[in-house]
């Protein structure tokens, strides 16, 4: 009996023995690569980089820069049309499509206000209308004798294109000698202008439209005025 026992416990050492051997086989075996889509490490946490634009070239106008590209505006046959578009485009931090799409009832000339009516899912406001802005609507709106609802037509009595707004701009900016000058650039001299003169996050974030914040913060991480008197 005794025997037989022996031979029972020596069979099981050899077997499990054995096992260990195979697990540390394939242990040892390299891993195979898997069939499924290939995903880069940190992918799905990786932020979009809307805070971080500023690491990109300078895309934005300073105040003299507009001024000179506004006065460059008037030198076409439609100067007036043309400048207004611009300084609006810019006083408003609007996109080319809010530009073109702005309508004549949105303007209350009365109060100095304008609806501004955001796309993209952006926030519309009513926002003030300046002195010299007001000045040129009315001697803009002083020249149409028809009753279209657009502030903005051509001459053939439709609204403007993005295409003739692209081509006015570049045409404006190579007259006042400023380089790669394109639509949304004045609303990103918008945003940075407001930064520069100290106001909030949240109020230019409104301003502009902007539901995420993180579409605002690069122009207050960037302005200048946060970094005067660093030396002193």
């Amino acid at each position: 009996m005794s025997g037989t026992n022996s031979l029972q416990k020596e069979h099981f050492v050899k077997s499990q023995l054995s096992l260990v051997q195979d697990q540390q086989g394939l242990l040892a075996m390299p891993a195979t690569p898997s069939k499924g889509r290939n995903v880069k490490s940190g992918a799905a946490t990786a932020p979009d980089g809307a805070a971080d634009r500023h690491e990109r070239a300078k895309d934005y106008l300073s105040p003299g820069d507009m001024a000179k590209l506004l006065d460059a505006a008037k030198a076409r046959r439609h100067g007036g049309r043309d400048h207004l578009l611009l300084l609006m485009t810019y006083r408003h931090g609007l996109r080319v499509s809010e530009t073109i799409g702005m309508r004549r009832d949105e303007l209350d000339l009365d109060r100095a206000r304008l609806w501004v009516r955001r796309l993209k899912g952006g926030l519309s406001v009513e926002q003030p209308i300046a002195g010299d802005e007001l000045r040129a609507i009315k001697r803009h709106l002083a020249t149409r004798t028809d009753a279209l609802p657009w502030l903005f037509i051509s001459e053939r009595g439709q609204p403007l294109t993005r295409q003739a707004v692209n081509y006015l701009i570049a045409a404006a900016a190579k007259r006042a000698g400023l380089p790669r000058v394109h639509p949304h650039t004045l609303r990103q001299s918008c945003g940075f202008a407001l930064a520069d003169k100290g106001h909030d996050l949240r109020l230019i974030q409104d301003y502009l439209g902007h539901r995420d914040p993180r579409h605002t913060v690069h122009y207050t991480r960037t302005a200048g005025r946060r970094f005067e008197g660093l030396w002193r």
